[in-house]
C-alpha cells in the first residue's frame, strides 16, 4: 500500500503530465499572436485564417473528447494536423510553426487507435513538407525550413501515444487496486459475519441451555414448595446451583472452542448426559476429533437436551454417540412428555434448530430432527 508522500508524488507527477500538452499551445497561440505583426508572413489573406483556425483547433484538443465517436476525433485530429501543416510553411518564423509539432503529439495522446494517430502524424508531415516546397517554389526570397526538417512534424506521434499508454497504466493499476481494496473489505465483511454468526451460536448454546435448566429447576422448586415437598424444593434449588456452576466450566470451554483448543467429546457429553438424567451410550472406538466437529457436536448435544427438556417434560431421554470408520453420529432421543408442559419455557425461537443445522454444513455434514416412536429424535452426522 503507498503512503501519502507517494501518492502526493504520484499525483504531483500526473498533474504535470496534464499541463504539459496545455503549455505548449497556449505558448504557441500567445507567442505567434504577438509575432504576428512584425513577422515574415506569407500570403497573410491565407495564413491569418489557418492561424485562428488552427488555434481554435488547439484549444478544442485541450477539452474531454470522450463523448465524440471515434470517427469524429479522427475527424477532427485530422483537420487539426492539415490546418497547423498548411501554416507551417506560411509562418515559420514565428511560433506557428509549433502548431504541426503540437498536433501530432495530441494525436497520439487523443486517439485510441494508434495507426490512426500515427497515419494523420505522417501525413501531416507529408502535407508540411509538400507546402513548404510548394511556397519556396512560389516565393523564392522567402526564408524556408529545409524540406526534410519538416519530415519530423511526425515525430511527436510518439511522445503522445508514449503518454497515453502511461496514463492508461496508471488509471488500470488504481482500478486494479480499488478492485483489490474492495475485495479486502468484502472478504472482511464476510469474515467478520461468520463470525458474529460463531458467536451467537456460542452465546445461544451456552446461555440457552444453562438458563433454560436453570428455569426448569426453579420452576419445579416452586411446584414443590407450595405443595409442601420443602426437601425436594430444596433438592431442585441444589440442582439448579449445580447447572449455574456447570455453565460456569461451559463457558471456558466455549472460549477454548473460539480459540480452537480441543473438547473431550465422549467425557464431555456423558456428564452432559448426567446433568440432564439421560442416559448416554457410547459406540464404536473413540478416536481423535477436531476442535470444530467436537465443538459442533457438543453444541447439537445441548440443545437436543434443552429442547427435549422443554417440550418433553418428564420424558425419558438418550444420548448415543457413534464412531465408524469415516464418520461419527450423534442421536439425541427422548420419549412422550409425562408432566404438563409450561408456556412460559415451551416456546421457542428457532434460532437453535437452524443454529445446528448451519453448524453441521458448515462441516459437510447433516442434520436431521422429527418425530420417532412416540418422542422425538435429533440424528446429527458429521465426517470425521
Amino acid at each position: 500500500m503507498s503512503t501519502p508522500d507517494q501518492r502526493g508524488i504520484a499525483q504531483l507527477g500526473r498533474y504535470r503530465d496534464e499541463l504539459i500538452q496545455p503549455a505548449l499551445v497556449l505558448t504557441a497561440i500567445a507567442c505567434t499572436a504577438v509575432q504576428w505583426p512584425d513577422a515574415q508572413i506569407a500570403c497573410r489573406p491565407l495564413a491569418l485564417p489557418l492561424f485562428v483556425l488552427a488555434s481554435i483547433a488547439a484549444l478544442a484538443s485541450l477539452l474531454p473528447w470522450s463523448r465524440l465517436a471515434e470517427n469524429r476525433q479522427i475527424a477532427a485530429m485530422s483537420a487539426y494536423m492539415l490546418v497547423s501543416a498548411l501554416l507551417m510553411p506560411l509562418a515559420h518564423s514565428t511560433f506557428a510553426a509549433m502548431f504541426p509539432f503540437v498536433a501530432a503529439s495530441a494525436a497520439g495522446i487523443k486517439l485510441a487507435s494508434r495507426r490512426a494517430a500515427v497515419t494523420i502524424a505522417v501525413a501531416g508531415a507529408l502535407v508540411a513538407a509538400s507546402a513548404t516546397w510548394v511556397a519556396g517554389a512560389l516565393s523564392p526570397g522567402l526564408l524556408q525550413w529545409p524540406v526534410w526538417q519538416t519530415l519530423t512534424v511526425a515525430l511527436p506521434v510518439a511522445f503522445g501515444i508514449s503518454h497515453r499508454d502511461r496514463l492508461d497504466a496508471i488509471r488500470n493499476a488504481r482500478l486494479a487496486a480499488e478492485s483489490a481494496q474492495r475485495a479486502r473489505e468484502s472478504e472482511a465483511r464476510e469474515a467478520a459475519l461468520m463470525e458474529r454468526g460463531r458467536i451467537a451460536r456460542e452465546i445461544h448454546d451456552v446461555l440457552g441451555h444453562s438458563l433454560s435448566g436453570i428455569a426448569l429447576q426453579l420452576d419445579m422448586a416452586d411446584a414443590l414448595r407450595d405443595s409442601g415437598r420443602e426437601d425436594e424444593a430444596a433438592a431442585a434449588v441444589r440442582k439448579a446451583r449445580a447447572i449455574a456452576v456447570d455453565s460456569i466450566s461451559e463457558t471456558r470451554r466455549a472460549v477454548h472452542a473460539l480459540r480452537e483448543d480441543t473438547l473431550p467429546l465422549p467425557e464431555t457429553l456423558r456428564q452432559l448426559a448426567e446433568n440432564g438424567s439421560a442416559e448416554f451410550v457410547l459406540e464404536g472406538e473413540a478416536g481423535e476429533v477436531g476442535p470444530e466437529t467436537t465443538h459442533t457436536v457438543v453444541r447439537a448435544a445441548q440443545e437436543a437436551m434443552t429442547n427435549a427438556a422443554k417440550h418433553a417434560p418428564g420424558a425419558t431421554r438418550e444420548l448415543r454417540l457413534a464412531f465408524t470408520a469415516g464418520q461419527l453420529k450423534l442421536t439425541v432421543h427422548n420419549g412422550p412428555a409425562t408432566e404438563p408442559r409450561r408456556a412460559e419455557l415451551a416456546d421457542g425461537s428457532g434460532v437453535g434448530l437452524v443454529g445446528m443445522r448451519e453448524r453441521a454444513a458448515l462441516l459437510g455434514g447433516t442434520l436431521r430432527a422429527g418425530p420417532a416412536d412416540g418422542g422425538w429424535t435429533v440424528e446429527l452426522e458429521l465426517p470425521r
